[in-house]
């Protein structure tokens, strides 16, 4: 069985950007639920949709990867699962270590998608002596001591940190010491790496940040939605007393004059010429 440390995706060396780096997995998941469902062919614009991007930037993004489709069919679902998963290396085996097995290492230990998507959790590691031995996801728990060697005879090249902040950087340091090469950061800390080490961020707290100031807008908007909704009734509200009061303005002048018995029209009740 290949490991990551034999075999590297190729998508750097084809030059596919970044963005479009960033989509494939968005793409990859949307095609395996077809997948999953047993659809043999979709369209860019289904397929776009299911991906949440413009039919336009797939297109473009799947001609990197030398994939077209055919018109009036589409995209052959299986074959680009294939392609996509290829593409981001995941039709190899890449053994992952997860150090600090707390209640999110934990959960990460337990999530069942790693596997399916070309993933192995070769070690659980951790710096406390009484987790040492205990089992999590079928997976003895290893002290962090043994860091390196684990490392070492798993052939890892990608390292989950999930420990406190304060424990991140040290535990990174000896990660890249070791011979990782990628690492999935879920410490809420910025980590430092040298050139070639690749991090990832995964800040939850972040997220949910961006998601309340996104809350306090829409709240904002609503209010100011209804504060001119307010002021236009208002408006309106004083036009109709400005008219109300000028008819009755004429009205009470109109009278004035009939019961004077001036100015009164061929019936004697309305005005023949009303005030100004």
């Amino acid at each position: 069985m290949a490991t990551g440390r034999t075999h590297r995706p190729a998508t750097r060396s084809r030059g596919i950007p970044e963005a479009t780096v960033a989509r494939l997995p968005l793409y990859l998941r949307a095609l395996t639920g077809l997948s999953e469902r047993s659809v043999p062919t979709v369209s860019s614009e289904e397929l776009a949709a299911a991906a949440g991007v413009n039919s336009a930037k797939l297109r473009k993004d799947f001609s990197y990867l030398g994939s077209y489709g055919t018109r009036g069919v589409g995209y052959d679902v299986e074959y680009l699962v294939y392609q996509i998963s290829r593409e981001l290396g995941l039709t190899q085996d890449w053994p992952v270590v997860i150090v600090g097995i707390g209640n999110l290492g934990a959960a990460l230990a337990n999530y069942g998608g790693f596997a399916s998507r070309g993933f192995r959790v070769a070690a659980l590691i951790d710096a406390d002596p009484a987790m040492a031995g205990k089992p999590v996801a079928g997976i003895p728990v290893q002290h962090s001591d043994d860091l390196e060697r684990i490392i070492a005879d798993n052939g890892v090249s990608i390292g989950v940190i999930a420990t406190p902040a304060g424990a991140a950087q040290p535990v990174c340091d000896r990660l890249v010491a070791a011979g990782v090469t990628s690492i999935l950061n879920f410490a809420p800390t910025v980590l430092t790496v040298p050139d070639g080490v690749d991090v990832r961020k995964v800040d939850l707290s972040i997220e949910l940040q961006i998601l309340a100031f996104h809350e306090q807008r829409k709240a904002g908007e609503e209010a100011d939605a209804a504060a001119a909704a307010a002021d236009a009734a208002a408006t309106a509200a004083a036009a109709v007393a400005v008219v109300s009061a000028k008819a009755q303005g004429r009205g009470g002048s109109g009278s004035g004059s009939g019961s004077s018995g001036d100015g009164n029209g061929p019936d004697g009740d309305i005005p023949a010429v009303m005030p100004a």
